[in-house]
């Protein structure tokens, strides 16, 4: 029993104060081990110390040189030097939108949100950074193959209101571009009136012919004109999935969409961008005109079918205030209606109403 209280207290007493039984301390042996073990800890911090200062260095080295070079670009080759800058702003911008895009699908998965519960700012940038993804997908396409990247440089070079998103643009380019793409619109917008008036011959309504013929003449319409000849847009001939081929073509360019598809995927295209835009005018109404800076009023209203960057900002914001008043009172049925006034609204502003 003593032998084993002896083994028993020697154990513990090498365990808890390094002291052997027969009374040899081996304090000293781990003094030294804890030097050790504290020298290396020592080393490992100097070491990784040492190594994030180089790699501090190498940054540094690498934003210095990139600094030059762009100087040497912008002073010995100032057109390129545009382009550069401008791809480089580009990718910035593109990535950037990309983790908001990212961002607000988390929230909607994680609260369970539905697209026409979003803010205004987050419905809008799903909207157009879904339309910039496709319009990007032919050209990631294109540079598939080995060595077609330079042809792809070409393409863009050449054709950019055609190949590049908006992020790739220089801000002329994006004035530009954009009063190019009206006017593509504008040109269907005497097709899509006079389709207005056969349908209107076909219902014998005398209130769609008179609407025609005003715009025709060059008058801008008032809102309650618009409004009186609502429950002719919800069924046929005028509804979005009832109306004949013709005139859904002649409506593809207001959206920015082909024509050359099949009449049923028209119709679900037309019938979907307009709901959307439905959407947005709700969310937009929430939002509040007064939120809007600048360039996101010209933008709401280029959307929506006018040439925003012809007008001032006052007039910009008396349109889309007449526009919210309007489609703020119609149905997802009545959806038609609202894509016919993106011509009805839009051809004629800002020229004088009718007294």
């Amino acid at each position: 029993m003593a032998m084993f209280c002896v083994g028993v207290c020697g154990g513990l007493a090498v365990a808890f104060y390094g002291i052997r039984p027969n009374g040899f301390t081996v304090i000293c042996s781990s003094f030294k081990a804890t030097s050790r073990a504290r020298l290396r800890l020592y080393r490992h911090c100097s070491s990784s110390k040492s190594r994030l200062g180089i790699g501090q260095q190498v940054v540094s080295r690498l934003q210095r040189a990139n600094a030059k070079y762009e100087h040497f670009l912008q002073r010995r080759f100032p057109c390129f030097y545009v382009l550069y800058s401008t791809f480089t702003k580009g990718f910035q911008l593109f990535f950037q939108d990309a983790k908001e895009v990212k961002m607000i699908k988390t929230r909607m998965l994680t609260n369970s949100v539905k697209v026409q519960d979003l803010t205004y700012r987050d419905m809008e940038k799903l909207r157009q950074f879904r339309r910039d993804m496709i319009k990007a997908i032919p050209l990631l396409l294109i540079a598939i193959p080995p060595f077609a990247n330079y042809l792809v440089f070409v393409l863009m070079y050449l054709f950019p209101r055609q190949l590049l998103i908006r992020h790739f643009w220089t801000p002329q380019q994006q004035t530009e571009f954009q009063g190019m793409n009206h006017s593509h619109r504008a040109q269907h917008h005497w097709a899509v009136l006079k389709g207005l008036e056969s349908a209107g011959s076909h219902v014998k309504d005398s209130r769609l012919l008179d609407l025609c013929n005003k715009v025709q003449s060059g008058i801008h319409p008032n809102i309650s004109d618009i409004q009186a000849i609502r429950d002719l847009f919800s069924g046929s001939p005028l509804g979005i999935k009832r109306m004949n081929a013709d005139q859904m073509r002649q409506l593809c360019p207001l959206f920015f969409l082909t024509p050359r598809l099949p009449t049923p995927m028209i119709a679900t295209r037309l019938n979907s961008h307009g709901i959307e835009l439905l959407q947005l005018d709700r969310a937009l109404s929430r939002h509040g005109l007064h939120q809007l800076d600048d360039s996101e009023l010209r933008q709401a209203c280029y959307v929506r079918g006018l040439d925003s960057g012809s007008l001032n900002i006052d007039q910009c914001l008396e349109w889309l205030s007449q526009w919210l008043q309007f489609s703020s009172r119609l149905k997802e049925s009545e959806v038609s209606l609202l894509v016919h006034s993106m011509v009805l609204l839009s051809t004629n502003y800002p020229k004088p109403y009718q007294h």
